[in-house]
């Protein structure tokens, strides 16, 4: 058996504070989390952010998905001090100011959001996959988005928001 008190590791340096820097949204940040504490907890609880979501906290339902470094992220199974110095993207840093995307246009174009508690994991999922295939298959969104759980829509209107934001021709359903 490992005696922490030995080896270093003990109580108090597993429950020290440690201070992170974290770019959010082309924003620096300077937080002080505990070790344990999860990206989606600073987002939410130090940065004040809300728009991710936190739900199963186990990284099964794709609800908290950030980007970091342009890639899809489930922030609930990703420590805060993991991504110190690293540029963190959320469901916020998508519109510029009061203009939304023209993803955030197509899901509400397509009705791609019902209770919209999915909706910030599913955009962020599909940003970065637009952002590397800027003309996605149907079948290269089905992949990109497969980690991310939705209860109402049955998704084939987040997929169609997706192909009428990469210019596909999908017309709008709501307008």
């Amino acid at each position: 058996m490992l005696d922490v008190t030995k080896s270093g590791l003990g109580s108090e340096a597993r429950t020290r504070a440690r201070l992170v820097s974290l770019c959010v949204n082309g924003e620096w940040h300077e937080v002080a989390v505990k070790p344990r504490v999860t990206l989606v907890e600073a987002i939410r609880d130090a940065i004040g952010l809300t728009g991710t979501k936190a739900s199963c906290e186990c990284g099964t339902c794709g609800a908290c998905t950030v980007l970091v470094d342009g890639r899809p992220v489930l922030a609930c199974i990703t420590l805060a001090v993991e991504c110190d110095g690293r540029q963190v993207r959320t469901v916020e840093g998508l519109a510029d100011g009061e203009k939304l995307s023209a993803l955030q246009e197509a899901f509400l174009d397509q009705g791609g959001l019902q209770c919209g508690f999915c909706t910030p994991g599913m955009l962020m999922s599909a940003t970065a996959l637009l952002e590397r295939s800027p003309r996605p298959s149907r079948e290269e969104i089905n992949k990109a988005l497969e980690g991310n759980l939705c209860r109402c829509t049955g998704y084939n209107a987040i997929v169609d928001a997706v192909l009428q934001a990469s210019g596909q021709g999908v017309k709008p359903v709501m307008k």
